[in-house]
């Protein structure tokens, strides 16, 4: 008889894909300014939906390790915070796309493999 996986072990390990998939995806969209509940949407449109206790505080975490820029804009309403990727945020996005891509290219080959 086959057990089914308890559902909070796939909850679990699901996380655990999509955390680091969060950060290359965010950076992805910061080519262009986008202020926080801008990106979520973009983001949720793409298909990567991100609660905001995970985005603003990766959004800080990222602006500290020196790969964004952030300005306050006031002029349209109610301040916003815009944060874009700056040179050596570009840098990186170049770098963790070419690691992506690879990786991506390893899994499909050992999950083709699998379905043998």
């Amino acid at each position: 008889m086959r057990r089914m996986v308890d559902p909070d072990v796939f909850g679990k390990l699901e996380l655990e894909l999509r955390r680091g998939v969060v950060v290359l995806a965010t950076l992805s969209q910061l080519r262009t300014p986008r202020y926080g509940y801008e990106l979520r949407q973009a983001l949720a449109e793409q298909g990567m939906p991100i609660e905001e206790g995970t985005l603003y505080p990766l959004l800080r975490r990222l602006e500290a390790q020196g790969l964004l820029k952030s300005d306050w804009k006031t002029d349209s309403g109610s301040p916003r915070r815009y944060y874009t990727l700056n040179a050596e945020g570009r840098r990186l996005l170049g770098r963790l796309v070419q690691t992506w891509q690879g990786m991506n290219e390893a899994m499909d080959r050992l999950l083709k493999e699998d379905a043998r």
